[in-house]
């Protein structure tokens, strides 16, 4: 999905360093507009702004709203959508055109630069879920796009079932691409049920908690909250503390490289940011090229998403 504020904060990514558990507190953001859905964004924050690769994490319902997103643009970024419920109709200019549903990973590489399209569908009364982000190193950055589905295998670990999306964990591995050493799954537990998973030492870990508290590796990590440890720990402890929880686990090695993100582009200047954001609002908001550096899609019945306006301030990329 994409990122519709239309005043995007100009966020100064920065490799994590601090040591210790952390907790994130979501932050509420209306996409589209005061009738909107409403997502609770955890990543990024002015405290942590990465976790390995993983940029940027949106988590919304279980509410019954339409999702209609138009065509808009991405570069040097993978779009990682995974749903709890609902079904929501997938086109980009690869011309993917795919239905993203619970339980089935669906990835966008956007490289270079892509366009999509994201409408909930009639058999979608409500939604729930997570949109998150993965930044491409820049040796992939100007890759290019291209679109990637993975249904996985789950297993049962402890009292725990473990759906692997993204890498390795638990016995299972993903066959989506990524660039960068990472892992992402979904991880249901019931009520006071608990798990102890082998994890990479080298990988920093996230813990979202989707419908209820859990504990991590003794830290709690409240509802709609991000818990974060550092790299250093070989085993991962999760505990449902307050009902049965379902919990989405990412990590990766640390990303150590510099970056800047803003509105829906990932990259390494302020000067990149503005040659992205000049390409889409030329080639497609004024339709100067059919078939530039976003490519087209077809089939979707409306105008395109037009760019936000820059902030009066250089974009300047931390790390």
């Amino acid at each position: 999905m994409s990122n519709l504020e239309r005043d995007p904060a100009a966020l100064l990514l920065e490799c994590p360093a601090p040591d210790g558990f952390e907790l994130l507190e979501p932050r509420l953001v209306p996409l589209g507009g005061p009738r909107a859905m409403e997502v609770r964004r955890t990543l990024p924050q002015r405290r942590r702004s990465l976790i390995g690769a993983w940029c940027f994490l949106d988590h919304y319902g279980p509410e019954p709203k339409q999702m209609v997103v138009p065509p808009h643009p991405h570069t040097g970024l993978a779009t990682v959508s995974w749903l709890f419920a609902g079904e929501i109709e997938h086109r980009d200019s690869t011309g993917a055109h795919a239905m993203v549903r619970p339980g089935e990973l669906n990835l966008m590489t956007a490289g270079h630069g892509i366009q999509h399209s994201e409408v909930s569908t009639d058999r979608s009364d409500v939604l729930h879920g997570a949109q998150l982000w993965l930044a491409l190193p820049e040796a992939q950055r100007e890759h290019p796009p291209f679109f990637e589905r993975f249904i996985p295998e789950p297993v049962e670990v402890d009292d725990a079932t473990v759906h692997v999306f993204i890498g390795a964990l638990a016995g299972r591995e993903s066959t989506a691409t990524v660039f960068s050493p990472l892992v992402g799954a979904q991880i249901d537990l019931p009520a006071g049920g608990r798990v102890r998973l082998a994890v990479d030492p080298a990988f920093e870990h996230g813990v979202l908690a989707d419908r209820a508290a859990v504990r991590m590796s003794g830290h709690d990590v409240p509802a709609d909250h991000l818990g974060y440890l550092p790299p250093g720990s070989d085993v991962l402890e999760l505990e449902a503390v307050d009902g049965p929880a379902r919990i989405v686990l990412i990590g990766g090695e640390p990303f150590g490289e510099r970056i800047v993100m803003w509105w829906n582009f990932v990259g390494r200047s302020h000067d990149d940011v503005v040659e992205s954001r000049a390409r889409w609002q030329a080639e497609v908001i004024a339709g100067a090229a059919d078939d530039g550096r976003f490519g087209i899609i077809r089939d979707f019945d409306g105008p395109a998403l037009p760019a936000p306006e820059l902030p009066n301030v250089r974009l300047a990329p931390r790390g």
